[in-house]
């Protein structure tokens, strides 16, 4: 795994020595010797490097990796270039251009809105392939939800998007009033139509961030 670093690193370092972390470090090393796994070894951590703590505005909560070939690569509901978009982000994009008239970029490489402040935070970050959350329950969860908590933890305003019910549990965590926190259904195709589409989560985002002095996203994704 490449390391964490800056304000990350300084915020989860203690997260590092539990016994759960050590635990799931070998098993995480194991898997990856043994059997396909994904995103890359290196790409475990993306979110956080390219949304470093001190820059996060916005928090989006998905739940394991892609798990096919050349799909994930660290980042929650993005995929790498040249990769077909996967019908959830299908949706979100079709509610990104019905709330802010944005154009649906021809990829689905989420990182213009990472390097924003953006934090695409999966809460299981590696998948065995083919394997839907089949990394559930072996620590992962732990180790991103004391992330959850460091954030909660500012004392500037960040908006918390949580679609779907796994999402939507770590509200409880959320207790800091200084912060938004949106929720709706998952875009995913099986329940986009009971709330997901509608819930303009994005001009509601710029409106919070830009009432509270804090420059808004450009959610528009430029082509590749």
């Amino acid at each position: 795994m490449a390391a964490l670093t800056g304000e990350w690193e300084q915020a989860l370092k203690a997260e590092f020595s539990k016994e759960y972390y050590k635990k799931l470090f070998l098993f995480i090393r194991e898997q990856y010797q043994k059997v396909a796994v994904y995103p890359q070894s290196d790409e475990i951590f993306t979110a956080f490097h390219l949304t470093p703590l001190e820059k996060v505005k916005v928090v989006i909560i998905g739940q394991d990796p892609y798990h096919n070939t050349g799909q994930a690569h660290g980042l929650c509901f993005s995929v790498k270039p040249n990769v077909e978009i996967p019908p959830s982000l299908v949706n979100i994009y079709t509610e990104l251009h019905d709330d802010l008239g944005c154009k649906i970029p021809n990829h689905g490489y989420l990182t213009s809105w990472a390097e924003q402040g953006v934090l695409l935070l999966n809460t299981v970050l590696t998948v065995q392939a083919h394997k839907p959350m089949s990394h559930r329950g072996v620590g992962w969860e732990e180790f991103t939800d004391a992330a959850i908590r460091k954030i909660n933890e500012l004392d500037r305003p960040v908006v918390f998007i949580l679609w779907g019910k796994p999402a939507q549990e770590k509200a409880k965590m959320l207790d800091n009033p200084n912060h938004l926190i949106l929720k709706a259904p998952h875009p995913s195709p099986l329940s986009a139509y009971r709330g997901f589409f509608g819930s303009r989560p994005f001009s509601q985002t710029n409106q919070f961030l830009s009432e509270h002095g804090v420059a808004p996203i450009d959610w528009q994704i430029p082509d590749i």
